[in-house]
């Protein structure tokens, strides 16, 4: 996914020991404005799922040697557990031939489905993770198909059903959002219970992408992370080119 989602810290990640794999394809059931992965159609459905994908990716891990391995995916609301069950047997494959790494989740919301999200943390990652990516108010044109309080629910659940995940979210900030706005998505990250959150500027893939609408200074990124900090987030990542998943395993450094 790194190379899909034209990820400006690819090399840099590469480097550290960490990679991202995206599972279950690589057509989304849904169009976010923001996103360069491409939209699967009615005609292309069914969308097939690989039963070998978990043990390719844990041995392609291995192989690279990996000592932090983040698993996302594609929307896949065209199954019915959102392809719940292909993330928990990922996270065992990559137990089994890497039992010393940390293996971290970015999922997608599951359309509110509480059970899918069980089902993926009864295979015990280290690190769970579902980006709100925006404000509720940008949400219509942002992520039409999402539902800002559904996300917060996931998230809500996942920390209490399992209070020692390390739990983490995202957002983008430049698609027109105001400073106040991201402070009160703060909060509520942090109400529901938010570890660790990523702030980063959003850049247009492509000119079919929603347009930027701010660059936003750097002293704003850096208001954002004292702002997130006096919340009481173990960790905020704010700048330009900082990505869900960035610096992913150095969040273990933190106090």
């Amino acid at each position: 996914v790194c190379e899909s989602a034209r990820c400006p810290n690819l090399h840099e990640c590469f480097h550290r020991g960490t990679a991202t794999f995206m599972i279950l394809g690589n057509w989304c059931t849904r169009s976010c404005g923001f996103c360069s992965v491409p939209r699967a159609t009615q005609a292309m459905r069914p969308l097939l799922v690989d039963p070998e994908e978990p043990r390719n990716v844990a041995a392609v891990a291995r192989e690279l040697g990996l000592q932090h391995v983040v698993v996302t995916s594609v929307t896949r609301d065209d199954l019915p557990d959102g392809g719940a069950a292909h993330f928990a047997e990922t996270i065992r494959s990559i137990r089994e031939v890497l039992p010393g790494a940390r293996v971290e989740v970015l999922v997608p919301d599951f359309r509110g489905d509480l059970a899918a999200v069980q089902v993926v943390l009864d295979a015990g990652p280290d690190v769970f993770a579902h980006n709100v990516e925006t404000v509720p108010r940008l949400y219509p044109r942002v992520r039409p198909a999402a539902r800002y309080n559904r996300s917060l629910a996931v998230l809500r659940f996942a920390r209490d059903y399992a209070p020692s995940v390390l739990l983490k979210s995202s957002l983008m900030v430049g698609l027109g959002e105001q400073p106040e706005e991201v402070q009160e998505v703060l909060q509520d990250l942090r109400r529901v219970g938010v570890d660790v959150v990523t702030i980063g500027q959003y850049l247009q893939p492509t000119r079919r992408h929603l347009p930027v609408v701010a660059y936003v200074p750097l002293e704003q990124f850096e208001e954002y992370r004292n702002y997130g900090l006096k919340l009481g987030f173990r960790a905020v990542l704010s700048g330009p080119f900082v990505r869900s998943s960035y610096l992913a395993e150095t969040i273990w450094e933190s106090p």
